[in-house]
């Protein structure tokens, strides 16, 4: 067994040794990095529009829970162009940082807002995954935070790059997940008021027919 091997399952040893704590409105932010109209063109992974509905129902679904929510671009006037209309549409009230590091971290502004949340488990998502996602992400780990990568409100180039960055991020300790199971853990309850809100954010057409067919029924026993 040569070191790195070692130094992996080490990593995984002790990852799975810690205690699950959950997610929850009181300690998680979420954190959208680069989600841009010209890094969109370039996804491979998702379709433009099943990557828009995943982001944007994650937004959603983080400010129906109350969450801190940072949005962050890169070079936006020059080459990647804005963050597409359908999440700042999503997000009227939040202002988007613009920056020209490639770790969202390296920014003195960015990584003031994050930190100006006081939660210390990240969600976090970007375009490409490898990169817009995945360093800021192992700079949490790094810094004594939990960081929670949503891949499915993410994108990248390549299938290399993507099995590349969930590789790297795992060897971090970066919980990899998607956008959806990480809000449901947050709801925790389908008894709290926010339960509705939470599911029509992230419009899960399965929840949808499930609705229907809990009304339909519901129609029925009124009628007997």
């Amino acid at each position: 067994m040569n070191i790195q091997t070692r130094k992996t399952k080490k990593n995984t040893m002790n990852s799975q040794a810690q205690p699950y704590q959950p997610l929850t409105s009181e300690n998680a932010a979420v954190v959208l990095v680069d989600h841009q109209v010209g890094l969109m063109t370039g996804v491979r992974d998702y379709s433009t529009g099943e990557l828009k509905h995943n982001v944007v129902a994650l937004a959603k679904a983080a400010k129906a829970l109350k969450l801190p929510i940072v949005v962050t671009t890169t070079a936006r006037d020059s080459m990647w162009g804005p963050t597409f209309p359908e999440l700042v549409e999503a997000l009227p009230d939040i202002k988007i940082i613009d920056r020209s590091t490639v770790n969202a971290w390296d920014d003195p502004r960015v990584a003031a807002a994050i930190e100006a949340t006081g939660r210390k488990k990240l969600i976090i998502a970007g375009i490409s995954l490898e990169v817009c996602a995945a360093f800021p992400a192992i700079t949490a780990i790094g810094k004594g935070y939990e960081a929670y990568v949503a891949v499915d409100a993410s994108g990248t180039f390549s299938d290399t790059k993507r099995e590349a960055g969930l590789l790297r991020m795992q060897q971090a300790g970066v919980i990899v997940s998607d956008y959806a199971t990480l809000m449901v853990e947050i709801l925790k309850d389908n008894a709290r008021p926010e339960a509705a809100a939470v599911y029509n954010a992230l419009d899960m057409p399965w929840a949808t027919l499930v609705g229907q067919i809990s009304k339909a029924y519901g129609k029925q026993s009124a009628a007997a």
